[in-house]
């Protein structure tokens, strides 16, 4: 698996970015991220259970990502077409701000290493990149397991402040 210190591959992927008729899709690839600390996350499959609540969950903090000056891309490896789908269905998804990211070869996925083996889908991971490209932070979480948003941006707002920051350290609060 991908871990910390480690280059963010290369990719350019198709991401579904609007339900505007004809502006719905856009490439999206490792060079435009570049110069911002960025949020990648996966997530199992559409049209599924616990997925819609994280994809919410993060666009709802999408303005805490924002103005943290960070770039927020939810991926798995379902199609474009699905992923439009599910949007355009899912009254949760209707208003998603961020890209969601069609891995479709599951060539990313493999890449990073959060390919299941028996079902080839992604595991739930979030991945912080800095501006260099370089990942700076991964977790991943059981398939049946929801991550915590807000842990998220504290971590995010703690590798930006650059220093040390303590145990239980929220933003705001004196680093070391």
């Amino acid at each position: 698996m991908l871990t910390i210190g480690q280059k963010f591959p290369e990719f350019k992927k198709t991401a579904v970015v609007s339900l505007e008729v004809g502006k719905e899709f856009e490439t999206l690839s490792n060079e435009d991220l570049k110069g911002k600390w960025s949020v990648i996350f996966w997530w199992p499959k559409d049209f599924t259970f616990v997925c819609p609540t994280e994809i919410t969950a993060f666009n709802d903090h999408y303005a805490d990502f924002q103005k943290l000056d960070a770039n927020l891309v939810g991926a798995s490896t379902d199609s474009e077409f699905v992923h439009l789908a599910w949007r355009t269905h899912h009254v949760g998804l209707k208003k998603i701000q961020f890209p969601m990211l069609a891995d479709t070869s599951k060539s990313l996925a493999e890449e990073l290493g959060i390919l299941e083996a028996e079902e080839k889908i992604a595991y739930r991971a979030t991945f912080i990149i800095d501006p260099e490209g370089v990942t700076r932070w991964v977790s991943v979480n059981d398939l049946a397991i929801g991550r915590n948003v807000p842990e998220v941006l504290r971590v995010l707002e703690a590798l930006k402040t650059g220093k040390l920051t303590p145990c239980d350290w929220e933003p705001g609060q004196a680093t070391l």
